[in-house]
């Protein structure tokens, strides 16, 4: 579980990244724990990245320079990857955040966890199956709310799904009985924070935002296949109901 305290390090790829979205990007990493490095790499002699030099400037995100050296050869992602196993050899940090819809970086994620550091990626939802599951927890760019939305909560629900559509969602539908039954007590109640890390763990996009709900407790009732309650001590707690085994 991520700490206030960690260290992670931000590593955005401009190319594949409209500044416009860096602001809701940071507000997230801030729940993982402190940002220490934050970089944005590209060729900053294009022109077509200089709306990224208020964005940098404002949250304090340092911009490397890599020229294109060779036609057809992303010497900006070769650039970002040899950053991120010079940081990763430090021992400093326990979390990587790599912002990129790009599949080049699905070889480094998959080196960063084999460390034992936790890696949170961030991009469309064009970005490739392989570079997702590659990342402990990957979130779609859609879905941040912008740090200046006086209501995230009011934001997230624009677009929700209705109940009769997510009930017949299979995967989703599937993933939650699993880990529900897989999270379960003696007594059938399982922990909802449980059952969303173990949903994760085989999805590493499922986030209740993907469907336009803030909570993962608001998604689950709403699907309306599950009992939802309050669990003692605190949270909230999940059990299948007959019609959902």
């Amino acid at each position: 579980m991520a700490q206030q305290n960690d260290l992670v390090a931000v590593l955005i790829d401009a190319d594949n990244v409209s500044p416009a979205r860096i602001g809701a990007v940071m507000t997230e990493v801030a729940q993982y724990g402190t940002a220490s490095v934050k970089r944005v790499y590209g060729d900053w002699t294009k022109p077509q990245l200089a709306s990224w030099k208020t964005a940098a400037s404002e949250h304090v995100i340092q911009p490397m320079q890599q020229f294109a050296n060779t036609a057809g050869k992303n010497a900006t992602d070769s650039a970002l990857i040899i950053d991120a196993m010079d940081l990763l050899y430090t021992g400093r940090f326990q979390a990587f955040c790599i912002v990129s819809s790009d599949s080049d970086f699905t070889r480094l994620a998959s080196r960063i966890r084999e460390d034992g550091v936790t890696v949170y990626g961030f991009g469309e939802r064009k970005t490739p199956e392989a570079f997702r599951n590659a990342c402990d927890r990957f979130t779609y760019l859609d879905v941040l709310a912008e740090p200046s939305t006086a209501d995230t909560d009011t934001a997230a629900l624009k677009s929700r799904i209705p109940s009769a559509q997510l009930r017949i969602d299979g995967p989703l539908v599937s993933s939650l009985r699993a880990a529900i039954g897989g999270a379960s007590l003696d007594d059938g109640w399982a922990d909802l924070a449980a059952v969303g890390s173990l949903v994760r763990k085989q999805r590493p996009d499922f986030d209740s935002r993907n469907w336009g709900y803030a909570k993962l407790s608001d998604l689950v009732r709403e699907i309306g296949l599950f009992e939802v309650g309050p669990r003692p001590g605190g949270g909230v707690r999940v059990k299948l109901t007959p019609r959902a085994k």
